[in-house]
């Protein structure tokens, strides 16, 4: 089938012909740490040097962003699903598109995160490898949304968490298989449902989907083809499978149908002691499962673990894409201090990527992908709402 082309980008130049200008504000948040005024040089999308003597050589293009505006990283959202609606229905309307609507769609998606200062987004799952089509869009012409992060159809059971969208494989030379055609495909990761989710009916979160030994053939493979794996994990018996079997991240760690206190807390040990990062995501419904889940996530800040937080975008109506700031709040509320909870959608989020060198950090050699708001972050994470101006690759977009 032949997709239609993206439309033409809507941008707003900020320098020379070769994209050189220089970016001043009176703070800046570099990924790590808040400071005062600062400017950042840019060439070719990336950034060249961080000046804090607003020494400008002749010839280059200013930008003055403002003695009250902070400079920050673009943001990373390490979770959506560019492919789903948010609506009430997420599965028909996924059933309803062909691939031609669908992709006009995860268009529309992809800008409206670019327009919310997400400048990086990590494609937890779509069907027929729309996202590594799209993200070849992004990369050919950075005006029309984040940089796309694909993983291409989620592995998962036949019949289980995430079916519809075309990913399932079962036993060892299918997964194996799934596996090199992410990778083939121009994928950057791979997502597997190491448990399942009440979003599919039949699939039950509390219980794993792939065995210990499963998990390891595909991250095996994976790494072997230098691609990350991110595993898809409520229960506490794939979180476990999944940590064992060197899973890269663990996305939404909810700890469900574990089997006592004592364990979890070990568990959660274990994760912090790992490094693995824990991809955690919003839970907005009152009740004793968002309890649960909230004391799992405060446990793992407590003990150190490597905190990002996604949106889990398209997922649901109360999951909009563009809602990263939203869940960044949301992890702050927790009693996570905004500081982490800032790194967790930049560097942190960043690494978690596998883009640590390029994304989620404002330095040298760098991509010049940039968030502009109004006040200080780390006064509140409202003001990532407050946006003055969104840079992707040197661009200001309009």
């Amino acid at each position: 089938m032949t997709l239609s082309p993206a439309r033409p980008r809507s941008v707003a130049g900020t320098g020379t012909d070769d994209g050189t200008c220089a970016l001043r504000a009176g703070r800046m948040f570099d990924g790590f740490t808040l400071s005062g005024a600062a400017t950042v040089h840019v060439r070719r999308g990336r950034i060249v040097a961080v000046d804090r003597t607003g020494t400008i050589p002749p010839g280059v293009p200013l930008v003055d962003l403002g003695d009250d505006a902070c400079l920050l990283p673009g943001l990373v959202d390490v979770r959506a699903h560019l492919a789903l609606d948010a609506g009430p229905d997420t599965a028909g309307a996924l059933l309803a598109a062909d691939d031609e609507r669908l992709l006009a769609r995860m268009r529309v998606a992809a800008r409206t995160a670019l327009r919310a200062g997400i400048t990086t987004v990590r494609d937890a799952g779509d069907r027929g490898f729309l996202a590594a089509a799209l993200a070849r869009e992004t990369a050919a012409d950075p005006g029309l949304g984040p940089e796309i992060l694909a993983s291409g159809p989620p592995i998962t059971t036949p019949g289980g968490h995430g079916h519809l969208l075309g990913g399932a494989a079962a036993g060892t030379r299918a997964l194996v298989g799934a596996v090199r055609e992410r990778h083939a495909r121009g994928c950057s990761l791979v997502t597997i449902m190491a448990s399942g989710d009440a979003r599919t009916p039949g699939s039950d979160p509390s219980r794993a989907q792939y065995t210990r030994e499963e998990l390891r053939t595909v991250v095996s493979e994976a790494h072997r083809l230098g691609l990350p794996v991110a595993a898809h994990a409520h229960a506490t018996e794939a979180i476990a499978d999944a940590l064992a079997a060197g899973a890269d991240s663990l996305e939404h760690a909810s700890f469900l149908g574990g089997r006592g206190t004592v364990e979890e807390l070990r568990l959660q040990a274990l994760i912090a002691g790992s490094g693995t990062f824990v991809g955690m995501t919003p839970v907005r419904e009152a009740g004793a499962y968002a309890d649960g889940v909230h004391t799992a996530y405060r446990a793992l800040a407590r003990l150190g673990a490597r905190i990002t937080v996604g949106s889990d975008a398209g997922t649901a109506p109360d999951r909009p894409h563009g809602t990263l700031p939203d869940a960044a709040m949301e992890l702050a509320a927790l009693g996570v201090s905004p500081l982490t909870a800032l790194k967790a959608v930049t560097s942190q989020a960043a690494a978690a990527c596998g883009a640590g060198g390029r994304k989620g950090r404002i330095g040298a050699g760098a991509d010049a992908d940039f968030l502009v708001i109004d006040g200080d972050p780390l006064a509140g994470l409202t003001s990532l709402r407050d946006i003055r101006a969104v840079f992707r690759a040197g661009v200001r977009i309009r």
